[in-house]
């Protein structure tokens, strides 16, 4: 059969579908959505980081002007509190028990923010007027809110009765084996390092509306989220103690999710309870000063790495040993993020021994949890910055400490010593053509007329590999409607990927259909049964090949459907556009007349589930250069360039999109972005005026190329590349920035963010030796 509409299917520069309602001002999101009659919340929040407290009488704030609810932590404690299920086993077998997070404080708060009451009224104003009424006695007591010191035998206890800070512990590798490798070792590399904690500040803060719909005896819960299956059955199962049949989640328009969105919060429960207690609609919004204090943060890891290495440099052993920072409760998938990670330790070089021990801390900040790349990024970032640091100490370059330590294409399908078996891999391939294209062999000739400049330059590189697609799978139904077109009804959530345009890419080319007369839908409880949600650059591996082959059940469906009408073989007919076809002829029939000639719903819908075992492994190689003013610290981002192996590209454009976004993230990790505590637990970077975030001037524009060599672990090859970006350009851009100061002034180290006070401290540092 001919496809005869190429331009739609897998691998065509198809653009978003999506955009045209985002740029003319018709998106629709959380806060857009204002169902009659409806009220507004407000959180009281604790405005110290820990305490015992006691609310003082309500009267005040419940006579206030249109005041209709005030809620205390006592009249919620028939709500269950919000618990992570994904602790992992200690070394002992057991599993660390949980501090959870209750839907309002009862008698203690942790971190600033934490929240205390709940206030529902006419509008937001009121309800923060009347918040303001409510007066709370904190018994103010001393924090722990150091990740380096959280385990000191001085530091302040956050649940005292844990008699420690320590939220777990975990072991990954071999220890003895480790051991022996470095007894034997000639040489040794070691580092220290923080990798900082992060804000996610996704465009659109969040928000969310609950309805209790008394005739059907169920909530209906509003929100942005990554995924609405996942929120309700949390929701449902431990906050409210009903059946998921009991809960529906809708999610519209999402700006911006980054694993931040994945979560279900204390809000989503508030506004639920509040919406049956008032037989009305309750509305929460978050401002951005909220979002800095209470949504879950990211990375914050304090890391002793040392590297093995034989006489030749080849590396012999790794050991690791991490203090995670947990914050103040377990949040819903914080136990596993330096788990995942530090099963990505090794990367892409061929290491036969490891030792990773990873200490959990509790502090009273906000909780901590994914953010994009949910551990893989730390993992890259520990691995290529000690990989660095091991060829300075040896004298080599960096390029060449690489090469002799790749694993190698003939060594496939590889498992490493955390257990990840990598299918395919070509890791000197992408590092020569990135080399390549970004001029690394002229660069002593720009190094040299920055410094005539009174400059100073560097490059800096990270070959970088993550696991993402874990093992599952993202079913998919495709359905024929009445007017003619298609709709794909999947589990995932965009938050602006695109996937709208890229599902409907995989129909299409099994349908032969338009792309614009396919409808992706997504984000509802009530329309499809399960779902995986958005999260690990999961969508397209799993969700895609699923799409793709609930298309093809239903292009034979419809073939047979046409030969009955058309009194010919199924074989013999072709679709094309919106009409199947008798195979030279033109004899047709149309796809609303077979939707009207179908017998049974059945004849008209397909479902598509593709089970992956294992996870996928995209890579590349990230080339960074940075000039740097020495008198001012201040770091631009000359050049940057990216060669990437994602298996197979589904649409280069929403591609290089992803990839461009993730790649500023992990320049602003490096450069700019921190979240900071003072030793009370005050948050110092509350706001965009502290909290520095990356800017269209902070970047270069980039040079982004593939050079895929196909997965043999999912079924189209695919590898995924929602947060590779982020993983690879944290250690590039920081290896640029070690790089020239390291060949300026001998400094080898320097912590993130690589801000110009920082930069130009350790130079002066430098040069007063």
């Amino acid at each position: 059969m001919t496809n005869v509409t190429p331009k739609f299917g897998m691998g065509a520069s198809v653009l978003r579908l999506e955009d045209a309602a985002f740029i003319t001002g018709r998106g629709r999101y959380t806060d857009d959505i204002a169902p009659a009659a409806l009220l507004h919340g407000y959180v009281l929040r604790s405005p110290v980081a820990k305490a015992r407290f006691k609310v003082g009488p309500l009267d005040a704030a419940r006579a206030a002007p249109g005041v209709h609810l005030v809620l205390t932590g006592a009249d919620v404690a028939h709500l269950g509190d919000l618990k992570s299920t994904v602790m992992q086993k200690q070394p002992d077998g057991t599993r660390a028990p949980t501090r959870d997070i209750p839907i309002l404080c009862r008698d203690r708060v942790n971190y600033v923010g934490d929240a205390v009451a709940f206030v529902v009224a006419d509008s937001r104003a009121l309800a923060h007027d009347a918040a303001e009424l409510i007066e709370v006695d904190y018994d103010h007591e001393d924090a722990a809110a150091d990740t380096a010191t959280a385990l000191d035998d001085t530091a302040p206890l956050v649940w005292p009765e844990l008699g420690s800070n320590s939220a777990f512990t975990y072991h990954l590798g071999d220890k003895a084996r480790t051991d022996a490798a470095f007894a034997k070792a000639r040489h040794v590399t070691r580092i220290e390092f923080v990798n900082n904690r992060l804000i996610c500040n996704y465009m659109e803060p969040r928000s969310a509306v609950g309805e209790w719909h008394e005739a059907e005896g169920r909530f209906v819960l509003t929100t942005g989220s990554q995924g609405v299956h996942s929120m309700r059955n949390i929701l449902a199962g431990q906050v409210f103690g009903v059946g998921p049949e009991k809960l529906r989640v809708v999610t519209p328009d999402v700006g911006g999710g980054f694993g931040t969105k994945a979560f279900a919060y204390r809000e989503h429960a508030l506004v639920l309870e509040a919406a049956k207690r008032l037989g009305r609609p309750v509305k929460w919004a978050s401002d951005r000063t909220e979002h800095f204090l209470t949504d879950a943060q990211g990375r914050d890891n304090v890391v002793t790495a040392e590297m093995a290495m034989d006489k030749d440099g080849r590396f012999l052993a790794l050991r690791v040993k991490l203090l995670s920072n947990v914050g103040a409760y377990i949040s819903q998938y914080g136990p596993i993020i330096a788990h995942i990670g530090a099963s990505m330790s090794t990367g892409v070089y061929d290491i036969q021994a490891l030792d990773v021990s990873i200490v959990g801390v509790y502090t009273n900040t906000c909780p901590v949890d994914a953010y994009r790349g949910a551990g893989r990024p730390e993992a890259a970032l520990l691995v290529e910055k000690l990989v660095d640091a091991c060829a300075r100490d040896l004298g080599l370059s960096v390029d060449e400490i690489r090469r002799r330590n790749f694993i190698r294409p003939e060594q496939f399908p590889y498992r490493t010593q955390a257990g990840r078996l990598y299918d395919v891999g070509e890791f000197e391939g992408h590092m020569n053509l990135s080399m390549e294209r970004a001029g690394w062999a002229s660069f002593p000739d720009r190094l040299a007329e920055a410094k005539a400049r009174g400059r100073i330059r560097g490059i800096g590189m990270a070959t970088y590999i993550e696991a993402c697609a874990f093992a599952g799978s993202e079913p998919a139904r495709v359905e024929l409607n009445a007017d003619g077109t298609v709709s794909v009804f999947i589990g995932t959530q965009s938050n602006g990927q695109g996937h709208a345009t890229a599902y409907a890419q995989f129909v299409s080319e099994k349908l032969n259909l338009d792309i614009a007369k396919i409808i992706v839908r997504q984000g509802d409880t009530d329309e499809l049964a399960k779902g995986g949600g958005t999260g690990g650059s999961r969508s397209i591996p799993l969700g895609g090949v699923s799409a793709a082959r609930a298309g093809e059940a239903l292009a034979d469906k419809l073939r047979k459907l046409a030969a009955d009408e058309l009194e010919a073989a199924a074989a013999d007919i072709e679709l094309d556009n919106g009409e199947a076809r008798i195979v030279g002829t033109d004899r047709s029939i149309g796809f609303a007349a077979l939707h009207a000639a179908a017998k049974k719903p059945d004849d008209l819908k397909a479902i598509g589930e593709f089970v992956q075992d294992e996870a996928t492994y995209p890579n590349g190689t990230h080339i960074c250069e940075v000039e740097i003013d020495p008198e001012t610290g201040a770091t631009e981002v000359m050049a940057y360039t990216i060669v990437d192996d994602f298996g197979v590209t589904v649409n280069p454009i929403l591609l290089a999109g992803q990839v461009h976004g993730g790649v500023v993230q992990g320049i602003g990790q490096a450069l700019s972005e921190e979240a900071v505590y003072g030793e009370d637990g005050q948050l110092l970077t509350a706001s965009f005026m502290d909290y520095a975030m990356p800017r269209a001037d902070t970047v270069p524009s980039f040079h982004f190329e593939t050079r895929n060599v196909p997965s043999t672990t999912n079924a189209l090859g695919m590898k995924g590349a929602g947060e590779a970006g982020t993983i690879g350009a944290t250690p590039a851009a920081l290896n640029a920035v070690t790089d020239a100061l390291y060949r300026a002034y001998g400094i080898g180290h320097i912590e993130m963010p690589a801000t110009p006070v920082r930069i130009w401290a350790a130079i002066e540092a430098a040069r007063h030796k």
